[in-house]
């Protein structure tokens, strides 16, 4: 007996220990995401799923800003050695600016890269290397818009810029507000330059080309100028809501649902934000393409998602991968619509769209039916893009500079742009 009972406490002890062992040998990983409703429901979403089927595995969400804040925020902390294990942000041009053949880990050889489609993977490449995964849907930019309104007021959805303007007459004089503007969110004031690229190239098919290499300006550019213009148009016809300046991505969510206002320029991802604050008000929203001067020729600007990409500094890069492994497969993809809902295509491999969409999903994917009728924006076919827009947009679409010179303002702001990554033809 007395053996009995010395030796029971002895094996409680010991497992005890083994217990604090296993503990003690977790790997933590931190996640560095922006503070999008989107992005942070996705980024908890994926974590909370793969620690439930990893449980030797802890990774802790972080929050950073958006626009060119949170820009500053990831270029900062790579440069310094404090980034997180894994972080979110944007494919394209902007991940050019982070120099990512030094600070990334090349995830080209990996097997899970098998499920990422080549659309994707050269949107994220990078001195012969692939560094991210997709962490959302892809997204169209254009124009939000209210259907109640619509049907009140017995517009049609516009094809030209001009019909656009005439639906903005009718909608003012009805009392809503025909253009929902919130620039307390400055990334938000940037959607009528940068979603009106599809018909920049309808006019200049190699204007991504010449401006990367140096020979197209955005001001001596008539189609490229001609973004600049429309936000132009709509401030000095007084179009934009009263409170423009103060209103918030937020704010401009509820005003369109609500009908407040009728137009919301913002890219699709805010559909999954809809859905998730106003439920079944969604249907209440459609989406179109923003317009530009022929109605043969209308179509739309297309946004390759935001990646997940895994810091060269970590010390945990297997770990990492596993879970990108995990992000790059079809459970990843069931894990962000039962999150946040379909939004728009995945690109990854055999991860389709359930049949009820929201409407306005279903009026985006009608334009990726016919190849001739979308096209990249142009921050994914150039590796250039002046951190400033959203501040020059800003102004344009405040009335405090015309569109000429905000034109010839980024185009300074890009070339310095452009010499930071050491491009041939911009000296």
């Amino acid at each position: 007996m007395k053996t009995t009972k010395s030796y029971r406490p002895l094996v409680s002890i010991l497992a005890l220990m083994m217990a604090g062992s296993a503990m003690a040998n977790d790997v933590r990983l931190d996640l560095l995401t922006d503070n999008s409703p989107n992005s942070l429901a996705a980024a908890n979403a994926l974590v909370n799923a793969y620690m439930e089927e990893n449980p030797g595995v802890r990774i802790e969400v972080e929050v950073r800003p958006g626009g060119s804040e949170g820009d500053n925020i990831v270029r900062s902390r790579l440069a310094t050695g404090s980034m997180s294990d894994l972080f979110f942000y944007n494919s394209g041009s902007l991940l050019q600016a982070l120099n990512p053949s030094r600070t990334l880990v090349d995830l080209s050889n990996e097997p899970f890269m098998d499920n990422v489609l080549p659309s994707f993977q050269s949107v994220v490449e990078a001195n012969g290397g692939i560094y991210g995964v997709p962490a959302e849907a892809g997204m169209g930019g254009g124009i939000l818009y209210n259907r109640d309104i619509y049907a009140e007021l017995g517009l049609e959805v516009p094809t030209t810029w001009d019909q656009f303007m005439d639906n903005n007459t009718v909608i003012a004089e009805a009392g809503y507000a025909p253009v929902i503007g919130t620039f307390r969110d400055t990334w938000t004031s940037q959607l009528f330059v940068l979603a009106d690229y599809f018909n920049v190239m309808q006019e200049d098919p190699d204007f991504h080309a010449e401006f990367t290499a140096g020979n197209r300006t955005f001001a001596e550019s008539t189609p490229a100028l001609r973004s600049f213009e429309r936000m132009q148009s709509v401030h000095e016809a007084g179009y934009f809501n009263t409170n423009y300046d103060s209103a918030g991505y937020e704010d401009g969510l509820r005003m369109l649902v609500e009908g407040e206002g009728a137009h919301y320029p913002m890219l699709t991802f805010a559909i999954s934000a809809i859905v998730e604050t106003f439920g079944d008000q969604v249907d209440n929203v459609g989406f179109f393409a923003q317009p530009g001067d022929s109605p043969d020729a209308n179509g739309l600007t297309v946004w390759m998602p935001g990646s997940l990409y895994i810091n060269q500094d970590s010390s945990h890069i297997d770990e990492a991968k596993d879970f990108l492994a995990f992000v790059a497969s079809t459970r990843g993809c069931e894990v962000i619509i039962d999150e946040i809902g379909a939004s728009g295509p995945f690109l990854i491999e055999g991860c389709g769209l359930p049949d009820d969409v929201p409407q306005p999903v279903a009026d985006m994917l009608v334009y990726f039916e016919d190849p001739e009728r979308n096209a990249p924006a142009l921050e994914f076919l150039s590796p250039v893009k002046g951190p400033s827009l959203e501040q020059i947009t800003v102004e344009i679409g405040s009335g405090i500079r015309d569109a000429r010179s905000g034109a010839e303002l980024y185009d300074r702001d890009v070339r310095r742009q452009a010499r930071q990554l050491g491009l041939d033809g911009w000296n």
